[in-house]
């Protein structure tokens, strides 16, 4: 596989994962260089890891992963979206716990709901017998290095949206589960 092709499946993997970086962005008041790093780290080594798994349940699950894994990613998505949605127009008291995006359990749904389209490449991977350790690097170090850019994009936007700011992280978040599962509805339907 060519590496201006690995270049583009690894951008195409890491787009949902940037998104989501930038909508957490928009949540952290004070930042500093070791959470935007946090960050990237989950959705960059989750999407390193995903791949490696496909590869190996390739053999026996193919059809399965194929045809759930945007229904998934899709439900985890829209649960955390939907609750920080809630938060905002029910106006949650303050001493409730809002959506934090450097809490280690939501970065770890986050991170697995945005990686589950790197989990189904690792399948195709292991039907195209690719080098997979190179992929999997490329892929992330890409989503890595665009998510600790989204972190910082999204915080510095967060100023101009502060009011309003869980509303459009939650929906943001529920938008990107919606078009994972109709990106795939449409590619399996038509």
């Amino acid at each position: 596989m060519e590496f201006s092709t690995i270049g583009l499946i690894a951008l195409g993997l890491s787009a949902d994962a940037f998104a989501v970086s930038i909508s957490s962005g928009l949540f952290i008041r004070n930042i500093k260089v070791n959470k935007a790093l946090k960050i990237a780290l989950f959705f960059g080594g989750l999407q390193m890891i995903m791949p490696l798994v496909g590869w190996e349940i390739a053999r026996n699950f193919r059809e399965f992963f194929s045809y759930f894994s945007p229904w998934i990613a899709f439900i985890l998505l829209s649960f955390i979206g939907s609750k920080m949605v809630y938060e905002a127009l029910a106006k949650v008291q303050e001493e409730e716990k809002k959506f934090n995006p450097l809490d280690n359990y939501t970065l770890l749904i986050l991170a697995i709901a945005t990686s589950i389209d790197a989990l189904v490449a690792g399948v195709s991977f292991s039907l195209l017998e690719v080098a997979l350790i190179p992929v999997v690097t490329i892929i992330g170090m890409t989503t890595f290095s665009l998510c600790f850019c989204g972190v910082l994009i999204g915080h510095h936007c967060g100023d101009l949206f502060r009011s309003k700011v869980e509303l459009i992280g939650g929906l943001l978040l529920i938008a990107i589960g919606v078009k994972i599962l109709l990106e795939n509805i449409w590619v399996v339907g038509g």
